[in-house]
């Protein structure tokens, strides 16, 4: 019985929407890999010793191995569980609701990484934002001024607050989780994020830095090797793209945020 609904689990997915949805997997593979956003806020923060290549060389390598562990794991577990029908979020999407304590402990764990990574990706466009208004609008003191507050009770602990920045950035979230909650494509909007900035970020400005820098003469085989390289993730990110907006016709074609379920 097992082997009959796992095959008649497969026909029910087409060969094309098959081939899509490894396409929109490339670009959610690419968008957890792709941390070139916020390498450089984390150096920018490290102490001069040890040297901050060092320090991320070691940092990079048992970070990327523990999430390649992790990552195969799920998926592959995923995949041997639900075949094509696995969903975005196990812990939720799969009907895992037992134990429940060990849900709660996972569900408060994803919060608490999702918090802080949001944060950290969120810092440089905070950066851009305010900086262009203290350039564009420098006499304006909302936008400029600092005010001290003083938290009583606590010795007469302050701290600077700029109401733009508390505004602005209150404004970001909110927003932001408007539009999550009114598209919850998270897989497939994942998966484009990741297609457009896997190959620019990652992959080509590092690449010609490194050429510039070590001087690597044109037409040689190392600059051969080097270019080939970046041609071969733009095709993966263009690939990873093409599944990313298929799936997203697809997901919208299908979504029915007001359909009363009887």
């Amino acid at each position: 019985e097992g082997v009959e609904a796992k095959t008649t689990t497969s026909a029910t997915v087409s060969e094309a929407e098959r081939f899509w949805r490894i396409c929109q997997a490339i670009g959610d593979i690419a968008f957890a890999y792709a941390y070139s956003t916020v390498l450089i806020e984390i150096q920018d923060t490290l102490k001069s010793s040890p040297a901050e290549n060092k320090a991320m060389k070691h940092a990079s390598f048992v970070g990327v191995s523990t999430t390649t562990v992790f990552y195969l794991l799920c998926g592959c577990v995923g995949y041997a569980a639900f075949r094509e029908h696995a969903p975005g979020d196990l812990l939720s999407g799969s009907g895992f609701d037992h134990p429940v304590w060990l849900l709660n402990v996972a569900n408060v764990c994803m919060a608490i990484h999702l918090i802080g990574a949001y944060q950290v990706f969120a810092q440089p466009i905070f950066s851009l934002v305010e900086s262009s208004c203290r350039q564009r609008w420098p006499e304006v003191k909302f936008v400029t001024m600092d005010h001290q507050i003083t938290i009583p009770f606590l010795g007469g602990t302050s701290f600077q607050v700029n109401w733009f920045r508390v505004v602005w950035r209150s404004a970001y979230v909110a927003v932001t989780t408007v539009f999550a909650t009114v598209l919850p494509f998270f897989n497939v909007l994942l998966a484009l994020i990741g297609a457009a900035s896997f190959w620019p970020l990652t992959v080509y400005f590092p690449i010609e830095m490194y050429i510039a820098r070590a001087k690597v003469l044109k037409f040689s085989f190392s600059w051969m090797c080097l270019q080939a390289l970046s041609l071969v993730c733009l095709l993966v990110s263009l690939v990873a793209a093409a599944g990313s907006v298929a799936g997203l016709i697809q997901s919208l074609k299908t979504y029915r945020p007001f359909k009363n379920e009887v």
